[in-house]
């Protein structure tokens, strides 16, 4: 005995309702996951530096000191939006620049610095404390911030 199934049209609109409703979970579902990874780039993305200093005697009697930021290297992501706090540690005042970013600022002892901008492009990008360039003033006083 051979068995006939007889579909209506209201069985088919419901089976068409079904797979529409299946797609559209599917599609939002893709759409949220494209979003987070998108949405991770644009976050704000603080960075804690500290000036520091350092200091010895030599064998000979002759004191040096070095200056230096800390940590010396940061890392950030292209289109990350970046917020360096450097706070002032050691030394009175450290004027300093980055290059390639065209930021320029000071930092000075007891308090904390901030500078912001969004990373645009890859690169390594130099921070140069103006006032300890070169051995003879200390320095040099060189980080690099690092964008990926």
């Amino acid at each position: 005995m051979s068995k006939i199934f007889v579909v209506t049209k209201k069985q088919i609109r419901l089976f068409a309702v079904v797979i529409l409703v299946v797609l559209i979970a599917a599609a939002c579902l893709k759409w949220n996951q494209s979003k987070a990874a998108m949405g991770s780039s644009q976050e704000q993305r603080v960075i804690q530096l500290v000036t520091g200093e350092f200091r010895t005697t030599t064998s000979d009697g002759k004191k040096l000191e070095v200056y230096r930021w800390d940590p010396g290297t940061v890392i950030a992501n292209v289109g990350d939006s970046v917020e360096l706090r450097i706070a002032g540690v050691n030394g009175q005042s450290h004027p300093f620049v980055i290059e390639g970013l065209n930021i320029k600022g000071e930092v000075v002892k007891g308090k904390t610095t901030v500078v912001r901008f969004t990373a645009e492009r890859k690169g390594t990008f130099p921070i140069v404390c103006l006032t300890h360039d070169k051995m003879e003033n200390s320095g040099p006083m060189v980080g690099y911030i690092v964008i990926q």
